[in-house]
């Protein structure tokens, strides 16, 4: 085991030290299996290509009347405490508690008419397109990152195609980073917060003191170390020549250099925020970092980002609770948007942002909103798409979708088409029986083309 620990003093979100979440094992570094990761590139054809795409998923549900298709005509109990404000996009209001994106909304496009959503909690149908249910039926459907991984590969040897920065959460299915279904572990995430817990590592262990990071010659020195310490450790040799390779994707230092946060000038962090440090009880936490993270993933070559941000699932207090909470999401998504765009990113870098479904448009007892799979929102960016703009819209108290119902396959067709993939192509499982990518065969949304 080689183990990156981390100085106390600085922090990621889920309360893990800057340098203290990256472990090699046997079996895997920090979720995803290396090794098996570089071996796609001896078997899969890699397609070139700088288009990327970073998911965010708002876990729990997220309240579509109270963010982005407020009622303010509707009876109080539908309408609720939160006011709408104009945007600069000619009749779009969205939520009082997001004036950064309002000011730059001709950035982003809406999605008010989103159908399908399935009734239970579970990110799997945003990272896949399909409902668990499914999914589960034709044995384990892989997530849009996965797909990217098996059909092109890394852009570069030293970094992976596919960055999960979902921490692990108490309610699993929340800190679901995108998993790789029937395509098998080698297309997994590279998951940086999620290290093993104890009694979980197999291996010796070898600790690389943090200060000695940026010092290459030094990281090399301690990885032939361990290299040798492998060799004599009967358990776990068979150890092939991508196992070799996995390390020289530590030494490049490439993914550690994205993931440093404190690199940046502060005046930018400032604007992403950092957030909240601990995940909100049973989910995962409000982490601006994970958006300035992101944005220096997919700049280092990285394809496919995802981030689970908050815990939306407001069955009670969900006035109280969102007046903190949207207001971090509206800091780092406007932070992100305008940093691409001021670095020449937006047409190569699609942003979606969406949960498993919206909420009851009736206010309960609590002074909360339940579970409503038939309506809730999906907000776009970047991609090269054509924005400022909103598609589909609900009838008067957001109960249904009143014209252009989008299913979530049709957004995955628009995220394919972007990264330059046949959205209503095949792929192999691992039977190499082909599987259409989206079994809907869903056009990419005409209003963004």
């Amino acid at each position: 085991m080689l183990t990156i620990p981390g100085r106390g003093s600085s922090l990621f979100c889920d309360g893990v030290s800057r340098r203290d979440f990256l472990r090699i094992g046997g079996l895997a570094l920090g979720g995803l299996s290396l090794p098996d990761l570089l071996r796609l590139e001896a078997t899969a054809g890699i397609q070139k290509s700088p288009k990327s795409v970073i998911m965010v998923f708002l876990a729990g549900g997220p309240p579509h009347l109270d963010m982005f298709d407020l009622k303010p005509d509707a009876p109080a109990e539908i309408r609720g405490d939160f006011r709408p404000i104009p945007t600069n996009v000619p009749g779009l209001d969205i939520c009082e508690h997001m004036p950064r994106l309002a000011r730059m909304m001709d950035k982003f496009t809406v999605i008010r008419s989103m159908i399908g959503a399935g009734p239970d909690h579970s990110a799997g149908q945003c990272l896949t397109g399909y409902k668990d249910i499914l999914s589960k039926a034709q044995g384990g459907r892989p997530s849009l990152g996965s797909v990217v991984s098996k059909l092109q590969g890394p852009v570069s040897s030293d970094v992976p195609p596919f960055v999960g920065l979902s921490p692990r959460t108490g309610e699993v299915r929340w800190g679901n980073p995108g998993d790789p279904g029937f395509l098998g572990l080698p297309h997994a995430p590279f998951t940086p917060f999620r290290t093993e817990g104890p009694g979980k590592a197999s291996g010796p262990e070898f600790v690389v003191q943090p200060g000695r990071l940026r010092d290459r010659r030094s990281l090399l020195t301690e990885l032939d170390d361990l290299r040798r310490g492998l060799d004599r450790d009967e358990g776990l040799r068979g150890l092939d020549a991508f196992t070799n390779r996995a390390f020289d994707v530590l030494s490049s230092g490439r993914v550690f250099d994205a993931l440093d946060v404190s690199k940046e000038d502060p005046r930018l962090r400032d604007k992403y925020g950092v957030g909240d440090m601990k995940n909100e009880a049973d989910g995962p936490p409000c982490c601006m970092d994970h958006f300035l993270m992101a944005r220096r993933l997919v700049e280092a070559g990285v394809r496919t980002v995802t981030i689970s941000f908050g815990r939306w699932d407001t069955h009670g207090q969900n006035f109280k609770s969102n007046a903190e909470r949207i207001p971090k999401l509206d800091k780092a998504l406007s932070a992100l948007v305008e940093d691409l765009h001021m670095r020449g990113l937006d047409r190569d870098v699609a942003v979606v942002v969406w949960g498993e479904f919206g909420r009851t448009p009736k206010i309960n007892k609590d002074a909360g909103r339940d579970h409503w799979p038939q309506a809730s929102f999906t907000v776009l960016a970047g991609g090269g798409m054509k924005h400022g703009q909103v598609i589909g819209s609900t009838d008067k108290y957001a109960e249904h979708p009143k014209d252009r119902p989008i299913t979530y396959q049709s957004v995955f067709a628009t995220l394919y088409r972007h990264l330059g993939i046949d959205h209503d192509g095949l792929i192999a499982d691992r039977a190499n029986r082909p599987m259409f990518l989206l079994d809907e065969h869903p056009e990419p949304i005409r209003e963004l083309i």
